[in-house]
């Protein structure tokens, strides 16, 4: 990958900006700024941005030719309405020039993930997809859920469409191969089976009731399951029970019985008409009244692993085709691309993704839509669930936005929220403190903008609920006050809702007006006599009290909003609870990171018996070399 410089001094520059001389939203300045870039760009593959006066990206885009693809923006009298716009605002271009324009449509899709512009179609549901490890660094290799970077030594199999089918198929896989899933230190410290083993979801090796080349066979039969080759594994076991039956050994033939079930339960939710097709993911997109739906099926070895509907950001005005092609690169941009993808209609780029995807993973992926067969029936199937995603979207909005104009005539405020943020605390007498704020808007909570604070201030007192919120909204507003202070950003609220009656409330009143912040409406959702739901009253500024009726809308509305935040902050404290039991005194030892940890755990038993240990001892640990026994003894027995 090459980059143009600005002059003959920036051969070394990975890219450049040009700036406009008027910060104003004028189409003629931006069009100046776009004229004054083209001066210098070549007729060669790369990406550009365009930014506005701030330098915040507006557009990611890429080109097979950059000096044509950018010429094309000042002639204004082609762009549509929303690309007019986008020039208006534009006072710089960052450019990077590639090899390829295959090269060109990766690095666009991580620009665009990186920074999000306003104008590009986005993925909005970015969450990671989850897999099934089987991992292989260990003698007895364990199956268990991933998510994440894949920097395990093993073998990934997915990606699935949801947590939840991945873990039905865990509990199925643990009944059909008898695989542990237990972490290492609990293998390693166990003298006799678990409970896992009782109920036969476990071989238990941890205590050698099956030897490593027996349980080498049972990881190749479910590696040969998961792959799609499951016809051969039934077989396997039907042989396997009948030869048990045959010598009267009628447990073990139960055994062989059970998990021939338990294969069969797999086939039946799993497995559908894809014979041939092998690993495939299939895409089909409807769109109605501006707003489009992307249903993707996941299919590996002719298991239908899950499907999930996707509802892009910014797609107003711009081709369908258009919006396909720029969620299918975003999307295979951490998720491996199967060998073949199958698609609802024919893309004008479609050869051109398949040559970046291949680059990708190393092996030919193919882009196709298919005409006749069976596929042609599995396509007509993801565009029918498409479509009754979308219209129950379109449901979900239309009812959503009465929510809102209700809460706005209910609370008089100027227009109907767009943001609204919920604030609620989770603690146990006091400790493992955890403040929490949801975000909810015209398309529902907004997950992605939730945040925990960690209470951390010395002068918050364990269990004061007022001053924790005290804490939470100064952090809070201070930082927006910094980030974005003319509020242009869209992260100031329009609306605050706090789980709380008239003390909370004050509390709030008071940081904000310590704060400078007097324009945000603030409403304190307090529970009714004996905490019963339904029976609840809001509390705003100045001693004004509402109750709405029992069966109001718009009070279950509220409610959702003040359950979500309790959900998320218990949540958030459950982790933070868990996370301190497994805390020791070694944590606060300097250079003892989770591996060295791990292996003095493992050496002395508890952190107690290394805190007594002997330097000699020290010096016999596995992985701990002399300096760093000596720094641990000295850290534990300081010297006078």
């Amino acid at each position: 990958m090459t980059t143009v410089p600005t002059d003959r001094f920036a051969e070394d520059k990975a890219a450049f900006t040009v700036r406009g001389a008027d910060s104003a939203p004028d189409l003629e300045v931006g069009c100046a700024a776009i004229r004054n870039v083209l001066k210098t760009l070549p007729v060669r593959p790369g990406v550009y941005r365009m930014q506005d006066s701030k330098g915040d990206v507006l557009y990611v885009g890429k080109a097979r030719a950059l000096k044509n693809r950018v010429g094309n923006y000042v002639q204004v009298s082609r762009l549509s309405k929303r690309l007019q716009r986008m020039v208006a605002q534009t006072r710089s271009m960052t450019i990077v020039t590639t090899n390829t324009e295959a090269e060109a449509l990766l690095l666009e899709a991580q620009l665009i993930k990186r920074f999000r512009p306003p104008y590009n179609v986005l993925l909005r549901d970015d969450k990671s997809f989850p897999f099934i490890l089987l991992r292989e660094d260990h003698p007895f290799p364990r199956v268990q859920l991933h998510r994440g970077a894949r920097h395990i030594k093993g073998q990934y199999f997915g990606p699935f469409a949801s947590a939840g089918s991945v873990r039905e198929t865990l509990t199925a896989l643990q009944k059909l191969f008898l695989l542990r899933s237990c972490s290492d230190s609990f293998f390693a410290n166990r003298s006799r089976p678990c409970l896992l083993h009782q109920i036969r979801r476990c071989s238990a090796p941890c205590v050698g009731r099956i030897g490593e080349d027996a349980y080498g066979e049972l990881v190749a039969d479910s590696k040969a399951f998961l792959g799609g080759k499951s016809t051969g594994v039934q077989a396997k076991l039907g042989s396997l029970m009948e030869a048990a039956a045959r010598d009267m050994d009628f447990e073990l033939a139960a055994v062989y019985r059970d998990r021939l079930r338990a294969l069969t339960y797999i086939q039946s939710t799993q497995t559908i008409h894809a014979e041939g097709l092998g690993d495939a993911d299939i895409f089909a997109l409807a769109c109605r009244e501006g707003t489009m739906c992307i249903q993707a099926f996941f299919i590996r070895g002719g298991n239908n692993w899950g499907h999930r509907s996707f509802f892009p950001a910014h797609t107003i005005d711009v081709p369908e085709d258009e919006v396909l092609s720029s969620f299918l690169v975003q999307f295979y941009e951490e998720i491996p691309a199967p060998r073949h993808i199958l698609l609802d209609r024919e893309l004008f780029e479609a050869a051109l993704l398949g040559e970046a995807l291949s680059g990708r993973a190393e092996r030919r992926v193919t882009l196709r839509a298919p005409q006749r067969g069976d596929q042609v029936k599995m396509i007509r199937q993801a565009r029918r669930n498409a479509e009754e995603a979308l219209e129950r979207r379109l449901a979900e909005s239309t009812t959503q936005a009465k929510n809102l104009v209700a809460l706005q005539e209910l609370f008089e405020l100027a227009a109907s929220p767009e943001r609204i943020e919920v604030y609620d605390n989770s603690h146990i007498m006091g400790t493992n403190s955890v403040g929490a704020m949801i975000v909810a808007g015209p398309e529902g909570f907004r997950k992605n903008a939730y945040r925990k604070f960690n209470i951390k201030r010395p002068e918050t007192a364990p269990g004061d609920d007022y001053a924790m919120m005290r804490e939470v909204l100064e952090r809070r507003f201070a930082r927006l006050e910094k980030e974005d202070p003319d509020r242009t950003g869209g992260e100031w609220p329009d609306l605050i809702l706090i789980d709380g009656g008239k003390g909370q409330l004050s509390a709030v009143c008071a940081v904000m007006q310590e704060l400078g912040v007097h324009d945000v409406p603030i409403v304190g959702v307090a529970k009714g006599p004996d905490r019963n739901a339904g029976r609840e009253t809001l509390h705003l500024p100045g001693g004004r009290e509402v109750t709405l009726p029992m069966n109001s809308p718009t009070l279950f509305y509220l409610q959702r909003l003040r359950d979500e935040a309790h959900r998320f902050a218990i949540g958030a404290h459950r982790a933070k609870r868990a996370k301190s039991l497994t805390m020791t005194t070694l944590d606060d030892v300097p250079g003892i990171g989770p591996s060295r940890k791990r292996a003095l755990l493992m050496h002395f038993g508890t952190a107690r018996a290394v805190k007594g240990a002997a330097l000699e001892d020290l010096e016999k640990v596995p992985g701990i070399s002399g300096t760093m026994a000596r720094g641990i003894y000295d850290y534990f027995h300081p010297r006078g």
